[in-house]
């Protein structure tokens, strides 16, 4: 993954997240919890409880959001529902939030993201800065 994008996405772990269902945008934060940039992919992890999963079992095409400050980067891709046991136990250990929220690392779903498309925009430059990749 290009320095620009990563460094967008490890100064702001936090990204919009959007999902379709029916026909219909859906649009929530998520945190980023691991970037593998050898292998163009960021994780996320989510209750199976919640609708965007199920969101993600019909449609797994998303696409991401970060943005800090005039710099913004999008991410498009088919989300990996397969994602190995050691992976997932990294995640949850390495997140001081998940263990206040779930008993154990098995009560979360984990989803790989890897990037099929990106986008980077600079609003600072003069004209504002575009730089597409295709993965």
């Amino acid at each position: 993954m290009d320095k620009k994008l990563l460094e967008i996405f490890h100064k702001n772990k936090e990204v919009a997240f959007a999902t379709s269902a029916d026909n219909k945008p859906h649009l929530r934060i998520f945190q980023i919890m691991k970037i593998d940039a050898d292998n163009n992919s960021i994780y996320f992890a989510t209750s199976p409880r919640k609708d965007v999963y199920t969101q993600l079992k019909a449609n797994p095409n998303v696409a991401i959001l970060d943005l800090k400050g005039a710099e913004f980067a999008r991410i498009n891709g088919t989300i990996d529902f397969e994602i190995p046991d050691e992976v997932q136990r990294e995640i949850f250990d390495s997140n001081p939030v998940l263990p206040h929220l779930y008993k154990t690392y098995k009560d979360l779903v984990y989803l790989r993201l890897p990037a099929e498309s990106a986008d980077y925009f600079d609003l600072r430059t003069n004209p504002p800065t575009l730089i597409h990749y295709d993965f």
